[in-house]
């Protein structure tokens, strides 16, 4: 009975209004829409005047384009729908073609509306001679792009299907198995076109895959301290009153010295990691302090929250 009233308590907590939740489906759709198209057009301004084909369908894509004139856009929609039908069996059915559907079918509309429209609209096209600057934006633009529809719960289909496919059957990395895919495409694009155009299309993956991080993560302003003293009550005294950070203490004992010692842990801005250096340099000298960095934070001991009610737990009433 107490684990019944737990789960409806916690169930109650997590439930929102049904506005909230279209509210926030509209959110999701319409950024997995602004990724996609992001892509497309960075996609038809960077990476196909130049034949970067940097991994993916869309790299094979423009390998195909080259060899039979078959339009790229189409080409992605339709190759994608053999894997989608391998998706669906493997991935998750309804959920995976509802995160995955609407990025493939805007990229591939987007990408067939600016083939025909962006030679109109730019006096010059392509817009520059350079491939090396269309290596570095293309990289940026799509990276940006993949990083908004992954954050937002979405996927761009194509090859990532086959990675995820390969991680849930064998659990082989999806990361080092979409680069091998990926690398497989621009070594036949080196023979297709030139081996100059197949490392500049490289140079454009590895840029996407940083900037899709980016974008789904943020520039990190945030470290993370480790601290390791035999003071912790002086320096507990000034992380709190002087930087007006919450910090967490559990003792540790040194695995060979065998000395008992206490752990402190905090997270401050990027810029206040001298003066945490400062403080222990005053208090404690000898105290081992690592610094990492904070992808994300949130709560704790400077954010104010709303007070929750309390949930019923199988021993009462939890706090």
């Amino acid at each position: 009975m107490a684990r019944k009233r737990l789960k409806e308590a916690v169930k109650q907590k997590l439930e929102s209004p049904d506005w909230h939740k279209i509210l926030r489906i509209l959110n999701q759709q319409l950024a997995i829409t602004l990724g996609a198209v992001l892509n497309a057009f960075a996609y038809v301004l960077f990476q196909m005047p130049y034949n970067l084909a940097a991994g993916g369908v869309s790299g094979l894509g423009i390998i195909v384009n080259n060899l039979t004139g078959f339009s790229p856009g189409l080409f992605y929609f339709t190759a994608n729908i053999p894997l989608f039908i391998l998706g669906f069996f493997t991935l998750g059915k309804w959920r995976f073609l509802f995160t995955s559907t609407l990025a493939v079918v805007v990229f591939s509309s987007a990408t067939e509306f600016f083939i025909v429209n962006m030679p109109t609209v730019f006096t010059e096209f392509p817009i520059t001679e350079n491939k090396l600057l269309a290596t570095i934006y293309s990289g940026l633009l799509i990276g940006i792009g993949l990083g908004i529809i992954y954050r937002f719960g979405g996927t761009i289909g194509g090859t990532s299907i086959i990675t995820r496919i390969i991680y849930n059957k064998t659990g082989f990395p999806m990361s080092q198995s979409g680069l091998y895919v990926d690398v497989l495409i621009i070594i036949v694009a080196g023979f297709v076109f030139s081996w100059e155009t197949s490392l500049l299309a490289f140079l454009a993956l590895l840029i996407a895959g940083m900037s899709a991080d980016f974008a789904m993560e943020g520039a990190s302003q945030r470290r993370t301290l480790i601290i390791i003293t035999q003071h912790p009550e002086p320096l507990r005294y000034a992380i709190i009153n002087e930087l007006k950070r919450g910090v967490t203490m559990w003792p540790v004992k040194g695995g060979y010295s065998g000395e008992e010692r206490t752990l402190l842990y905090l997270t401050v801005l990027r810029s206040r990691v001298y003066d945490v250096k400062f403080i222990i340099n005053r208090i404690d000298p000898d105290a081992f302090m690592v610094v990492g960095v904070s992808q994300q934070t949130w709560g704790g001991y400077t954010q104010k929250k709303k007070k929750a009610k309390p949930i019923v737990s199988d021993h009462g009433v939890d706090s």
